[in-house]
């Protein structure tokens, strides 16, 4: 097919039941029930549709796909039984279609607003597809969430990020950045949010499913995804959900010893305080489109974020990709997953000054004591790394003689004095001297000395793949 980004759902679905080639199954659980209905109302669906299958009731979805260990039904799990089921019965049941048909199979799994309005609605949709006749099958799964306020209009944007989905694994499958924006066609700005995307399958081993995370979050089809160390994508409300959260925001370009220092004196402090269930702690590395943002240009090298979170994913650290800026937006997202369970934040002194900084806050109503009421309105502690105050002094800074304006130093003590911030103790002072930025510069110049200022690991693996411009020889330094 020729490639239209301006098409309405409407000329979506048609263009796909004109097309001989293109044949599969529906099965939609819960408020899902739009997509298939789409592709009957434009017409000519007999030359698409094999199947349609519904279920609201929970005991026949049981019967259908088996019970989920869970418990749950809105899950990924579930939507993998649903495609491997469905599509299984494609070529089994039609062994005539095989030689001329790509074959597919659309299932999802929705929860929308209740009649209460005390749930957010959201779910899972995916597409198992062949690109070729009788090729082994490909699949693309998503997270959505959805934000209008009415049940009926919450259906209604289902169906047509499921049309868009179905069309995109046809038509933009090697158009990775035009697939993530055709998802909200025909759709207006805030109605749904896409917080995970895969594509995975033999016609995609090229693609690295990290950059469309990266993707999903800087064109603006979400605020924050994430992936944990072994690469995979992970949908932040799974993996977070009632989880003690501690989540340290850097550059990490490269890692340091000092953020590693960072990570370990916080994780001795967070799990000792008497409200973290260490079985369900989760450390988090952030990463915000600020911080991946080029100097010179204000762009975002693909290649300098992989480096990154290559390195970051081989310490064994869960990656998160957000657009926010603020600690209190952050936190405020945070605890909506978490339930409020405890958060943790690590941050270096330098970075406390910058959030008493009262010029970042002059866009809010209410200003700083807005954002500090959003920030530690949740069960949320400050960990905060001490400094040098110079690269010459042995000045320790620390909160103990943290400095500010007078009007501002009655609400540092404040939050002080009732543990909503702390010193991190048994913190390195001989690493503190570690910039990363002077790191990469010796880095890319072949100086040595950058070794003994990154992990072990770190090293080696930079050195390895030649990350940061790594030249690959080492000059010694001139005296």
């Amino acid at each position: 097919m020729a490639d239209n980004l301006n098409m309405s759902i409407k000329q979506k679905t048609l263009r796909i039941n004109l097309d001989p080639k293109i044949y599969g199954s529906f099965a939609e659980i819960g408020a899902g029930q739009e997509v298939a209905a789409s592709f009957f109302k434009s017409g000519g669906a007999s030359g698409t549709i094999a199947k349609t299958m519904s279920a609201y009731d929970m005991k026949f979805s049981d019967a259908i796909y088996g019970p989920e260990e869970s418990g749950r039904y809105v899950c990924l799990p579930r939507l993998i039984k649903m495609l491997d089921k469905e599509y299984r019965l494609l070529p089994e049941r039609l062994p005539h279609r095989r030689e001329k048909t790509c074959f597919f199979s659309y299932a999802n799994t929705m929860e929308a607003l209740n009649y209460h309005r005390t749930n957010q609605g959201r779910g899972w949709m995916g597409v198992r597809f062949q690109l070729t006749p009788e090729s082994p099958p490909n699949d693309c799964i998503i997270h959505i969430l959805m934000h209008d306020n009415d049940n009926l209009l919450q259906q209604q944007a289902v169906g047509i990020v499921g049309v868009n989905l179905i069309y995109g694994c046809f038509n933009y499958s090697h158009q990775p950045e035009a697939f993530l924006n055709s998802l909200v066609d025909d759709l207006m700005p805030g109605r749904v949010e896409i917080d995970f995307f895969r594509l995975t399958g033999p016609d995609f081993e090229q693609f690295d499913n990290r950059l469309f995370s990266l993707k999903l979050v800087k064109n603006g089809l979400t605020k924050a995804t994430m992936f944990g160390p072994d690469g995979d994508i992970l949908q932040p409300a799974e993996e977070l959900y009632k989880k003690n959260l501690l989540v340290l925001r850097g550059r990490f370009r490269p890692v340091t010893k000092v953020n590693m220092d960072m990570i370990e004196t916080a994780i001795k402090q967070f799990k000792n305080e008497a409200d973290v269930d260490q079985s369900k702690m989760r450390v988090i590395t952030e990463l915000t489109l600020s911080n991946l943002r080029t100097q010179n240009d204000d762009t975002i090298d693909d290649k300098d974020f992989l480096d990154r979170v290559d390195i970051l994913c081989s310490m064994g650290l869960t990656v998160m990709i957000s657009n926010y800026q603020e600690y209190y937006r952050l936190v405020t997202y945070l605890s909506k997953i978490n339930r409020n369970q405890k958060i943790g934040i690590v941050l270096g002194i330098r970075n406390l000054a910058q959030l008493f900084d009262e010029k970042y806050y002059h866009s809010l109503q209410g200003g700083i004591l807005a954002s500090f009421g959003m920030l530690f309105g949740c069960n949320v502690k400050l960990y905060v790394y001490p400094s040098y105050a110079d690269n010459n002094s042995n000045v320790l800074l620390n909160c103990d003689n943290f400095e500010l304006p007078f009007h501002l130093f009655g609400l540092f003590r404040y939050l002080y004095d009732n543990e909503r911030l702390m010193d991190l103790e048994d913190a390195d002072t001989d690493i503190l001297h570690i910039i990363s930025d002077l790191v990469v510069g010796m880095i890319e110049r072949g100086e040595e000395g950058w070794e003994k200022m990154v992990p072990e690991l770190v090293s080696d693996k930079i050195k390895k793949k030649k990350l940061f411009n790594y030249p690959g020889e080492v000059k010694a330094l001139v005296e």
